[in-house]
This record gives C-alpha cells, structure tokens and sequence, in this order.
C-alpha cells in the first residue's frame, strides 16, 4: 500500500504541478493556477500520515518506509525548487516571459551544483529526522534495521552528490565555442586549424 500511495503522490505531483501551469499560462488564470501548486504539499503530508498509521498499526518496519521517508525528504528540498523552475520554462515558452538563466559554466556551475548539494542535504536531513522519529517509534520491540539502512542510502546519496560538486569544482564545465558571426571569419578560423 505505501508503494502505491508513493506512486500516487509523485504522479499526483506531476498532474498537479500540470494542471497549475496550464491554469495559469493557458487558461490566463494566473491565482486560480497558484492554488492548484500550493495543493501539492498535501500529498507530502497524506504520505507521511499514511506510513505513521502504518507503523501504528503494527506493520514491521521495511523497504517501503524507508522509500517513503526518502520520498519526503527530497520532495521537501526539491519540491519548491521543481516547481519555480518549470514554472520559469513555462512562462518563457507559454507566455513570452524572458528565457530563464541555465546554470552556466565555469564557477557559475559550481556554485550552482554547490547550492543543488544543499537542497540534498536538507533532503538528507529530512530524510534522517524522519528515519529515526520511526526508529524511535517503533522502539526495541521491532526490527528497525531496514529503516536503518536507508539513513545510510541517504547519505550515501549526499555524499555522491558533493563528490558531483567537487568535480565540477575542480574541473569547471567550459562554455562551448561559438561560431563566428561573419562567414568570412569562419572561413578563416577553418584555415587556421
């Protein structure tokens, strides 16, 4: 059940954040749009009350909690984040807004890839904080060593992501050469090489 409910929620968030972008951009209804992506938390919060009653009920702690938590934590670090950039795309394609910014190169993208490794920490945090509320829960009485194993996948996750950071740090993503604008200066470069 909390497998179905985790694959309700991400394709409710989708549908949502759909329906909320096309109300907003296609539809011209722009507050009406707003409240449609502000009801996406919710779905967040009815997992988690869903894998409380679950472990309350008696249910042995396994995989899918842990995916559950795993599932919070990174729609709380990503979520918001997601949403403003889909809605940036949007407005640019749907209603002529400017072209967002990409992350760029150089030091630009490593900041960029330092501040994504934030939003994975928080992710981490959450993810943890809710790992060991259950751990806690459950108590002595029960197995807790699946919950257990998923704090470590969060922070294996986390750490990938600064090795992902270091290396773009290290070794900075270059922007790529442009063509000449004049046909004459490309013939030249051409000759040159």
């Amino acid at each position: 059940m909390i497998v179905a409910l985790i694959i309700a929620c991400e394709v409710g968030f989708w549908l949502l954040l759909a329906a909320g972008l096309a109300l907003r951009y296609l539809a011209k209804k722009p507050r009406l749009g707003a409240a449609v992506l502000l009801v996406e938390p919710l779905l967040e919060l009815v997992l988690l009350a869903v894998t409380a009653v679950d472990l309350k009920n008696g249910a042995a702690p396994d995989w899918k909690h842990g995916l559950a938590a795993l599932y919070i934590g990174y729609t709380v670090a990503f979520g918001h984040y997601t949403i403003t950039w889909l809605d940036a795309h949007a407005a640019h394609r749907l209603a002529g807004g400017p072209k967002p910014p990409g992350a760029g190169y150089g030091k630009a993208r490593a900041v960029h890839e330092w501040k994504l490794w934030l939003r994975t920490l928080v992710a981490a945090a959450v993810t943890l904080a809710l790992l060991q509320g259950a751990i806690l829960y459950v108590g002595d009485d029960g197995d807790t060593g699946s919950l257990e194993s998923w704090q470590f996948v969060a922070l294996r996750i986390a750490g990938i992501h600064a090795l992902i950071a270091v290396g773009y740090t290290i070794w900075p993503k270059k922007a790529p050469r442009t063509a000449p604008a004049d046909p004459v200066d490309a013939l030249f470069t051409k000759s040159r090489r």
